[in-house]
């Protein structure tokens, strides 16, 4: 049996629902990113940090493709906002885990945007382009460990090979999230008409793609027959993983023999985030956590 934290009260009461903007705000620009690509505006603004030589915002002249790049660096500030009000309340209400979780959030964003910029430069390069998205998952990935850090259920570990399988998940999910990237790379959405491509054979990464799958999806249930009947907090966490892992590959297939219709490649793009998400979570469910109180400070195991 578990037990909820309790919810923050005053100066901590802020921490709580930034962080949870924190994680959505992540997942958002995610999709966000992709519509810049699936639209093939990755170039509307063809440089960096201004958006063209004479401007720093779209204009006229750089038409819908401009306003899509640029719309998309604004949502950025977006996330430097949420990031530094998360770090200000997490320094307020003395929780110093929080505090260290928030700061590697904060200083993820302007490493993207950076990375951002060295995309464009670089003509949507599409092993920067790689770099770029999974740098977005690793910050998707710390957001769920504060998240879960603040308001997570106490609880004990799950057996040693419960938790073994857990970091194989993670180890295999990203080695997933990473093909996926390679996949991409090769395909037609690369961002701009004329943006380089990998050189590889789309086909090819997509079937060892697949295979990452399949080996992902065969440690999520052996996971589960593991966890059968355990009560663990874990088992839920799998559980939805396996739900997403199933969606993804509903999707990928699908998007694979229509030939990659955006809408399509777009939702893909979600369930990568949260497939990332999900991973963190299990091996977050899997560990002991001790129950905190409402500044975040730990308090005796239950």
């Amino acid at each position: 049996m578990t037990t909820a934290t309790p919810p923050a009260t005053g100066r901590a009461s802020y921490l709580w629902p930034l962080a949870v903007a924190n994680l959505l705000a992540n997942i958002a620009i995610v999709v966000t990113g992709g519509a810049v690509r699936l639209t093939s505006s990755g170039l509307g603004c063809p440089t960096w940090p201004r958006c063209d030589e004479d401007s720093y915002t779209a204009h006229p002249a750089l038409g819908f493709h401009g306003v899509i790049e640029f719309g998309n660096r604004m949502l950025t500030w977006v996330l430097v906002a949420i990031a530094v009000a998360c770090f200000v309340a997490a320094l307020r209400s003395g929780d110093r885990r929080a505090r260290n979780l928030s700061i590697g959030i904060a200083l993820g964003i302007p490493a993207q945007a950076i990375l951002g910029g060295i995309t464009v430069l670089t003509d949507l390069n599409p092993y920067v382009v790689a770099l770029h998205f999974l740098v977005s998952m690793a910050i998707i990935g710390i957001c769920v460990v504060l998240v879960d850090h603040l308001r997570g259920p106490a609880r004990v570990a799950a057996p040693p090979a419960v938790r073994g399988l857990a970091w194989a998940l993670l180890v295999v999910g990203w080695v997933v999230l990473w093909l996926g990237t390679v996949v991409t790379g090769s395909g037609p959405h690369s961002g701009d008409l004329d943006s380089e491509r990998t050189g590889l054979d789309p086909q090819v990464v997509s079937h060892v793609h697949a295979a990452s799958v399949y080996l992902l999806v065969a440690l999520t249930l052996a996971a589960l027959v593991l966890l059968r009947g355990s009560g663990h907090p874990v088992l839920r966490s799998v559980r939805l993983l396996l739900l997403v892992e199933v969606l993804q590959g509903v999707l990928g297939f699908v998007q694979y023999v229509n030939d990659l219709p955006e809408l399509l490649v777009g939702l893909h793009m979600l369930g990568a985030a949260l497939t990332s998400a999900g991973l963190a979570r299990v091996v977050l469910t899997a560990h002991r956590r001790n129950r905190t109180d409402a500044a975040g400070v730990p308090a005796a195991a239950l």
